[in-house]
């Protein structure tokens, strides 16, 4: 029976997690010396809430409930639905394994600076090989060059525009979110904080 009222809690938190999320998400802007296609946004915030405190399936689940909700309003046609849930994915996944059993102050740290390193690294990957080619069906590979270079014209590739703006930006918009977290990790753990 308790674990029952576990489950029942961790499932209510998760769907409010994914709904501020979704919120968030809207709620996304350009940034200064980045492409147009490429958003800033908070919306993993709370996927990395639901991380570390309910544990990685829920913060994954919270990531893929966001996208799946803004696919109804994607400019993109799913592209940069698939990218965000894919760079979020790799972002929660280590705060909520750090703080699987141990949800100190410590780990959430850890976990979030490594989830930001880790969701950096791998923005360059997926965009190269996963992203970036559905896009060109869209978009051809010399727009999308052409854009990085109004910027920066010494872009010679587009594997040069992922290592030079992508994978600094994915980092800071990871780091925003892991710091946002940090400050408000221990105030907000005794709300979301459930036995998994």
């Amino acid at each position: 029976m308790n674990q029952k009222k576990v489950n029942v809690r961790r499932l209510t938190i998760t769907a409010m997690l994914a709904a501020v999320s979704s919120v968030l998400m809207f709620f996304s802007f350009n940034v200064p010396l980045m492409p147009s296609f490429i958003k800033m946004d908070f919306s993993e915030l709370p996927a990395l809430f639901a991380s570390i405190t309910l544990g990685p399936v829920s913060g994954v689940v919270v990531c893929l409930v966001k996208n799946l909700v803004n696919l109804f309003f994607s400019t993109t046609g799913g592209v940069g639905e698939l990218s965000n849930f894919l760079l979020g994915a790799f972002f929660v996944l280590p705060a909520g394994f750090l703080c699987r059993k141990d949800k100190s102050y410590k780990n959430a740290i850890i976990g979030s600076l490594i989830g930001a390193a880790i969701m950096a690294l791998f923005s360059v990957a997926s965009n190269y090989f996963v992203i970036y080619p559905v896009y060109y069906n869209f978009l051809p590979e010399e727009a999308v060059l052409g854009m990085y270079q109004a910027i920066n014209p010494g872009i010679h590739s587009v594997l040069d525009a992922l290592w030079i703006f992508n994978m600094p930006f994915t980092f800071i918009k990871g780091l925003c979110s892991a710091v946002i977290a940090i400050l408000l990790y221990k105030p907000l753990l005794p709300v979301l904080k459930t036995n998994y």
